[in-house]
């Protein structure tokens, strides 16, 4: 799959109801690692929602972090900061919470699209 057709995926599987942001995310990218899909589904299943409170990350942009940091061997923590700032772009912001529109009423991306914008994202970084 190239790299829309992998974030249309993982926006499918978020859509489908059957896993969380983080683990749609992994799903969609775990072919890139050495890791089995049901192990990065395991590791990704408590980062939903914020880690469960909306008050922290995105889980997709975690999800997409996890993968970056078993595929990258050194420098994880520069193309860190870059998968940050690109989903930031692309979603608006990177706290759950703020991008539900918790506070505003306003939701500036669907949790579907978070996870489309976080395999955009890590594409854009790693290539």
């Amino acid at each position: 799959m190239d790299k829309l057709e992998r974030a249309k995926y993982a926006r499918g599987l978020k859509a489908s109801g059957k896993y969380n942001c983080a683990q749609a995310v992994v799903a969609a990218l775990y072919d890139l690692t050495d890791k089995g899909l049901d192990e990065l589904l395991q590791i990704t299943s408590g980062f939903a929602v914020g880690m469960g409170t909306m008050e922290a990350t995105c889980g997709a942009l975690i999800g997409a972090n996890i993968v970056l940091g078993l595929i990258i061997k050194n420098g994880t923590i520069k193309y860190s900061k870059q998968l940050h700032n690109r989903f930031k772009e692309l979603s608006k912001d990177t706290i759950c919470k703020v991008i539900k529109g918790i506070d505003t009423g306003v939701i500036l991306t669907e949790c579907d699209m978070c996870c489309y914008n976080a395999v955009i994202a890590f594409f854009d970084v790693i290539s």
